[in-house]
C-alpha cells in the first residue's frame, strides 16, 4: 500500500525547477539531519509512495508540485564526505546515523498551493505541514490531505 508524504526544500539550495532540469528529474534526497525525519526516510518510505514537493522558506511557502520514491531509504553519502555541507563527522560508514531516498518529479502543479491556502482549506486542520512550530523536512501525510491537495491544484481527477 502506496503512502503519501511532504518533503520540504528551500528553493534557494533545491527548488522543483532544480528537480525538472535533472537527469531523468530524478535526484537524491540528501542532507535531512534530523532523527525523527531520517526515521520516514529510512523506515517509512517505500518505492512508489509519492510526495509533495514543498518550498519552504520562500515567498509564498507552499506545495509546488508531486515527486514519486524511486528508491528506498540507504545512506546518505553526504554525511561521509568533508567537503560536503551536509557533513556529520561523527557519522559512521559501518553504522551509518543519515538515510536518503531517491526521488523522480511526477510533475509540477500550475501554481503554488500555498500555506495559507493550506491552511484555509477544511479538512486539512490536522495536516502536519500547518501545525505551529513543525519544521520536519519530511512529513507524513494522510490519504485524505492528498485527495484534498490534488482538489486544491485542480487535480482532482487525476491519478494520486
Amino acid at each position: 500500500m502506496s503512502r503519501y508524504w511532504l518533503l520540504k526544500s528551500e528553493p534557494g539550495v533545491f527548488s522543483i525547477d532544480d528537480l525538472q532540469a535533472a537527469p531523468n528529474q530524478t535526484t537524491g534526497w540528501e542532507g535531512v539531519r534530523n532523527y525523527q525525519a531520517r526515521n520516514f526516510l529510512r523506515d517509512g518510505m517505500q518505492v512508489g509512495d509519492r510526495a509533495f514537493f514543498y518550498h519552504s522558506n520562500a515567498t509564498p511557502p507552499g506545495i509546488a508540485g508531486i515527486v514519486e520514491i524511486v528508491r528506498a531509504g540507504y545512506p546518505d553519502h553526504t554525511a561521509f564526505d568533508p567537503a560536503s555541507r551536509y557533513y556529520d563527522p561523527k557519522s559512521d560508514p559501518a553504522q551509518p546515523t543519515w538515510f536518503m531516498v531517491d526521488v523522480r518529479l511526477v510533475r509540477k502543479f500550475p501554481r503554488i498551493i500555498a500555506l495559507d491556502e493550506l491552511k484555509r482549506t477544511p479538512g486539512l486542520e490536522n495536516m502536519l505541514v500547518i501545525q505551529r512550530g513543525m519544521r520536519l523536512s519530511v512529513q507524513p501525510v494522510t490519504e485524505a490531505e492528498w485527495r484534498i491537495v490534488l482538489t486544491l491544484a485542480g487535480e482532482a481527477d487525476r491519478p494520486a
